[in-house]
């Protein structure tokens, strides 16, 4: 098994691609060890020592360290965690657990504003910051501003202010005039 690393905008996380799906569906975010109760493989991530989050994708593992740690002494450990899971045939995630479809729920009166912001996001942004090794999700909508949340490498990345305000917000506002504002939101 061949496991390809790319670096990510956010210098405390890297993206490991280890050649195989990851998750059929949706997203897992664990932010901390006690978030990765459910995930074998995610719980295997957190033994290494300087590990801060984890974030699963369709064909990615996106791991944050912290500050305290080098890149250069905990990635071989990371790499050799990732293969002997994948090598164990664990599950990615435990049985009648479920990835998160990402986006929450919205009903009411703005519920086609919704929709269109959501697909937006979906056909527009998740694919953009997948390729980052994180995840922008749908967190709400009231009076024209829309809250989303950054998980991966998305979170703490220092770009993300930007990302949201000079291009989701941008692309929001261009598409659905009812949109005036786009806020971060940290679940």
């Amino acid at each position: 098994m061949f496991i390809q690393t790319e670096s990510t905008p956010n210098p405390a996380t890297l993206k490991f691609l280890p050649g195989q799906a990851v998750l059929e569906v949706g997203t897992a975010d664990f932010p901390s060890v006690e978030a990765a109760a459910k995930s074998p493989l995610a719980k295997r991530l957190f033994a290494v020592s300087g590990v801060s989050g984890v974030f699963l994708g369709n064909d990615f593992v996106t791991v944050t360290k912290s500050d305290s740690v080098e890149w250069d002494h905990i990635k071989p450990n990371l790499l050799g965690a990732i293969m002997e899971h994948f090598q164990s045939g664990a599950p990615v995630i435990d049985e009648g657990e479920t990835a998160a479809s990402g986006h929450a729920d919205h009903s009411g009166e703005d519920a086609e504003i919704v929709t269109q912001i959501k697909e937006l996001l979906d056909t527009r942004v998740r694919p953009a910051v997948a390729q980052d090794g994180g995840d922008i999700t749908f967190h709400g909508f009231d009076r024209g501003v829309v809250y989303l949340h950054m998980q991966g490498a998305c979170a703490g990345c220092p770009s993300s202010t930007l990302t949201l305000k000079m291009g989701i917000e941008n692309l929001l506002r261009h598409y659905i005039p009812e949109v005036t504002e786009v806020r971060p939101v940290a679940v």
